[in-house]
């Protein structure tokens, strides 16, 4: 069933906005899509969309939404040189799904609003197998009866759309759910290692935190993929950094203290100083393995692996 009469658009075909995009198609057949990275437009094409090399064109859509990496190019593809915010009449509608720091929203969408042009913030969570499955939580700021509009939009690609306010509440909210996770994510680099080096075994280590009151999202989803020597199936440590760095600036603008928060990051910058960044969270327990000379993982893995060093 397809919903609205609106004219969509979609620019960022990246891990996250790829499986989005394709969700949204199957309800919105005349969708439009754009991104640096073209290798996707056949998937696309084949399905019925239209794909277009120039971001300009997609200014032509009654709603353009956004999943790109960071805030400099959620501005470039906006307000740059060649963005589209020249391009759009007042009226329009721009959804950014983008993870970015809740200053940089605020800013896009004043630009935005001298041109009368809408902006809602709706970063989602859920990493990339929830966006396959069309199952995210999506997280929006902005006016309410503009938020009324995209919903059934956020819909075809999220199953938990929550309205939080004003513009950057969105951001402002994915913030929070991100430092918890980070923290966790972090902590487990600390503490697995004391584990193997105290004679514990990981496997078994595993299961009881994953069975445990020690139980966290982050375990769940790290912890088996630690114990496999897996550090490529979440997102890249040196792009999820920015969540960091904004909670930074939110913490020193609000005086709000945040020790805990604070050993979280330093766990995460020396492990982008030590080359991990392209390397998912999970590979913060490199950090600590090294420092203690030690290995969480399991037994079957390693066993593979020496196995496949005698070949």
């Amino acid at each position: 069933m397809t919903i609205g009469t609106m004219n969509i658009a979609f620019i960022g075909l990246g891990q996250m906005g790829k499986p989005m995009a394709l969700n949204m198609l199957k309800r919105a057949p005349d969708l439009l899509v754009s991104a640096a990275d073209t290798s996707s437009y056949p998937e696309f094409e084949r399905q019925g969309a239209r794909t277009t090399t120039r971001v300009a064109d997609t200014a032509n859509a009654d709603i353009v939404f956004l999943s790109l990496p960071n805030a400099d190019v959620v501005r470039a593809v906006l307000l740059g040189d060649d963005g589209i915010a020249r391009h759009l009449s007042a009226g329009k509608i721009v959804v950014d799904t983008s993870t970015i720091d809740y200053s940089a929203t605020v800013e896009i969408a004043a630009a935005l609003a001298e041109k009368g042009v809408y902006f809602i913030d709706a970063p989602v969570s859920g990493m990339e197998a929830r966006a396959i499955d069309a199952t995210l939580t999506a997280m929006c700021g902005g006016a309410y009866a503009i938020f009324e509009k995209v919903e059934p939009y956020l819909a075809t690609m999220a199953n938990h759309i929550l309205y939080m306010g004003e513009i950057g509440a969105g951001q402002l909210t994915k913030l929070i759910n991100q430092l918890l996770f980070d923290i966790n994510a972090a902590a487990l680099a600390e503490v697995l290692p004391m584990a193997v080096k105290l004679g514990l075994d990981p496997d078994r280590i595993g299961s009881v935190i994953n069975s445990g009151t020690g139980r966290s999202y982050a375990s769940e989803f790290f912890i088996p993929r630690i114990l496999g020597g897996n550090f490529s199936s979440g997102y890249p440590m040196q792009h999820a950094y920015k969540d960091l760095v904004s909670a930074a600036e939110v913490s020193g603008r609000q005086c709000i203290p945040m020790p805990v928060l604070a050993a979280a990051t330093a766990t995460y910058q020396t492990a982008l100083l030590k080359g991990l960044g392209k390397l998912d969270k999970g590979a913060m327990v490199k950090v600590y393995e090294e420092l203690n000379n030690v290995s969480f993982r399991s037994k079957a893995a390693v066993g593979e692996t020496a196995g496949a060093q005698l070949q």
